[in-house]
């Protein structure tokens, strides 16, 4: 029960700053430990996650285009707070992610 409690956390606190900073997540696509040979910050260890995001909603619906999703890649550190986040890619949604 621990493991399940740990990420609903990690869930809602990735949702809670996509929704705060960025924009509503489309998807989490995965969350999974960071160890410390893993971390960009040495001696850090934490999570990482990939959320996709619908970049620009109104302005895709507006010109009748397919919505555009940006693919973050986010850490968390051991308290389950994001301490960074960058989009890695973006792709038109119909587009099969490969």
């Amino acid at each position: 029960m621990e493991g399940l409690h740990i990420m609903k956390e990690l869930l809602e606190n990735i949702k809670s700053f996509f929704n705060e900073h960025v924009a509503p997540p489309y998807k989490i696509t995965s969350v999974e430990r960071r160890e410390d040979s893993d971390s960009d910050e040495e001696g850090k260890s934490g999570w990482r996650a990939t959320v996709e995001v619908i970049e620009e909603k109104e302005y895709m619906k507006r010109y009748a285009k397919d919505q555009m999703i940006g693919t973050y890649t986010v850490l968390l550190d051991d308290d389950k707070e994001v301490t960074s986040f960058k989009r890695e890619g973006i792709r038109y949604r119909s587009k099969v992610d490969q």
